[in-house]
């Protein structure tokens, strides 16, 4: 369990997503684990993941702290959103719709990979950025040098984080993916500040859940304990690591986990 939680949390911490996709799996197929529990594991990961990673980001300066706390407002009322609609909405159109955004975020990314395509700088930056504040700088480790970046589009990533909480409320799923692909592909920030922002971010909408799970009895410490400590190291080490890799090295490790995951929103819509 330890050395599974290393892992997913090193994943976790570099790719910026939850432990979800991870440990859930492994923990169902490999070692026999009931999906309530391993589910309720999984959303304990996430804090652990966002705790041991977002230390070392906001040390090094590299998560951008107005777009996670501007963003999560959006995240809270799409979650609030998604439990009023439960029963009125069929969640197989919303698994089918999100899938086909998230297989579209990653032919996105494979565009911007193929442009190799550099850090928002424009003459004159986006207004409502300007107004509150998110454009920010980061010293990148693996090109030593500072890097100033630009953020657009504000109003397209706020809808997008809407939709992404309301996902959430309904289908129960983490938005690790969505948070990473608003920030990226919507909103121009680099991947680095991107991925270290959603670890920060989906910690705070993790623990807000995870009352609910302990309490219906979804949370097994014999499960989460031993995966949380390995979680804890991991995500320290991957939050260092990150640190000293290249964007486009994240970014071909991030773009078959993304279509991965649409691919399986997308088929298990189908399935519904």
């Amino acid at each position: 369990m330890i050395a599974i939680g290393v892992f997913a949390g090193l994943a976790g911490a570099v790719l910026g997503l939850g432990g979800g996709i991870i440990l859930t799996p492994i923990l169902t197929l490999l070692m026999g684990v009931d999906i309530k529990y391993a589910i309720g594991a999984s959303i304990i990961a996430v804090i652990a993941t966002s705790s041991g990673a977002t230390i070392a980001y906001l040390q090094n300066q590299i998560l951008n702290l107005r777009v996670a706390m501007f963003l999560e407002i959006a995240t809270t009322l799409g979650a609030l959103s998604g439990a009023l609609l439960t029963g009125v909405l069929d969640p197989k159109y919303l698994y089918i719709l999100f899938g086909l955004l998230l297989l579209f975020s990653a032919y996105n990314m494979i565009r911007k990979l193929r442009r190799n395509e550099g850090v928002l700088n424009r003459a004159h930056p986006d207004a409502l950025a300007s107004k509150f504040k998110l454009n920010s700088t980061y010293f990148d480790k693996a090109a030593m040098k500072q890097i100033d970046y630009q953020v657009e589009n504000i109003p397209g990533g706020f809808a997008m984080m809407y939709g992404a909480g309301i996902a959430s409320g309904l289908l129960g799923i983490g938005s690790g993916a969505f948070k990473v692909t608003a920030m990226d592909t919507i909103m121009k920030m680099p991947l680095k500040p991107s991925t270290s922002t959603s670890n920060l971010m989906m910690g705070v909408t993790a623990a807000a859940s995870a009352t609910v799970y302990f309490f219906n009895g979804s949370i097994k410490p014999q499960i989460a304990v031993p995966l949380a400590l390995g979680i804890l190291v991991g995500a320290t080490l991957g939050s260092r690591l990150m640190q000293h890799l290249s964007a486009r090295f994240i970014r071909l490790i991030f773009i078959p986990v993304l279509a991965y995951i649409g691919l399986e929103m997308f088929v298990k819509g189908i399935r519904l």
